[in-house]
């Protein structure tokens, strides 16, 4: 189910945070304390019926209990064509799974994500920011469910 904010989100148990990409999605999961979070390797899918099997799989590992995708809005918050396709790939999940999904303004998450990276090479921000960037969109998703 896609809820219109975190209000009905989950209390207890591991969120992951998911950064669409048309090539490569980054992945960052909470422990059940939600104290920390943890990035995972990029998912790199044939398609995207292979992509959100991939999801749901890791979902069912991981016992995660919520879902926040990261929603790519224009600086003005207009909507973007990348945001129709987040809108499209929530679709899609939300129809092959039980857990609640939230979408959350993604705006600046990889500039964050690769400042909070340091100094590295071009090499390793391209393999790592996805999963930098859904951290960083978790990390701000888990501190609006605390404040709430």
């Amino acid at each position: 189910m896609i809820l219109p904010d975190f209000k009905d989100f989950p209390r207890a148990g591991r969120v992951i945070g998911v950064d669409w990409g048309a090539r490569r999605v980054g992945v960052a999961i909470s422990d059940p304390s939600r104290q920390m979070v943890f990035v995972r390797p990029v998912i790199l899918a044939d398609d995207a019926d292979d992509l959100i099997q991939k999801i749901v799989t890791l979902i069912t590992d991981e016992n995660v209990s919520g879902v926040v995708v990261g929603l790519p809005l224009r600086m003005d918050g207009t909507a973007s064509d990348t945001t129709k396709n987040v809108r499209a790939f929530v679709n899609a999940l939300a129809m092959r799974m039980d857990v609640p999904i939230c979408m959350l303004d993604e705006t600046l998450s990889s500039m964050s994500a690769q400042e909070s990276m340091g100094r590295v090479r071009v090499r390793d921000i391209k393999q790592k920011l996805d999963s930098e960037s859904a951290r960083v969109i978790l990390e701000n998703a888990l501190a609006i469910i605390n404040r709430q």
